[in-house]
């Protein structure tokens, strides 16, 4: 779904987001009014309202009686990458994303890195290998384990290139709250270091993840191994 095709409050969503995550906007900063969000981007009362909404419900302003829309930047660095994405994480540099293994619908594996609900067993996951590329460096591979829960199509969207945050948010109306993750240095496997261009002897820094997302009960898992070797791990605290 490209931007031009969005409904108008995602379109409204969409750049407030965007100005929120770069800055424009920063933490305590009163947003436009809706009057002049209106007057501004063309839009109804109610479209703006409805961007706004979901602003509020991924967590980035609280709405406040009396005084509009203040920015609460929930922390957006949860150790290695941004909630925002990884694209976002990144900023303007040439970040692309190959797919090793495209998205399938297969059960849980037995010996999951985190527990699951009684659902999200009964319901399986959407699995896919990517590797990211940046300035054609190959820094992640990432292999994803996304609940598959009201998903339709999901295994026949583009991704290549593309953001999988970005996907969610766009098609399924799934926003990234936050998570938790395990970070150690290990030793890796041949395909690995295959993947990653790494040298005999070079370790690889394995993260495991559990992102949260605005949809009760769905979560996305990852296990994602990093070539730190040209380029450091970097957040904000």
């Amino acid at each position: 779904m490209r931007t031009g095709s969005l409904p108008q409050y995602k379109k409204l969503y969409e750049i407030l987001r965007k100005h929120i995550i770069a800055g424009v906007y920063g933490e305590g900063d009163l947003l436009p009014s809706e009057n002049e969000l209106c007057r501004l981007y063309g839009m109804t009362r109610p479209t703006v309202r409805q961007s706004l909404s979901s602003l509020a419900n991924d967590g980035l302003i609280r709405k406040h009686q009396g005084k509009g829309s203040i920015v609460h930047k929930r922390s957006l660095d949860i150790g290695i990458l941004s909630v925002s994405g990884t694209t976002s994480a990144v900023g303007d540099r040439d970040l692309k994303t190959r797919i090793i293994v495209k998205p399938f619908i297969m059960p849980w594996p037995d010996d999951f890195m985190f527990s699951l609900s009684d659902l999200e067993k009964e319901s399986g996951c959407v699995y896919m290998e990517r590797l990211r590329l940046l300035d054609n460096v190959p820094i992640f591979y990432d292999i994803s384990y996304i609940d598959n829960i009201n998903l339709p199509r999901i295994t026949s969207r583009q991704f290549e290139n593309r953001s999988l945050f970005r996907i969610l948010r766009e098609h399924y109306g799934i926003g990234i709250k936050g998570g938790e993750q395990r970070i150690r240095a290990i030793s890796p496997t041949p395909k690995i270091s295959r993947f990653l261009i790494l040298k005999k002897g070079e370790p690889v820094l394995h993260l495991e993840r559990k992102i949260e997302t605005s949809i009760d009960g769905m979560f996305l898992y990852s296990s994602i191994f990093c070539n730190t070797v040209r380029y450091s791990i970097f957040g904000r605290f």
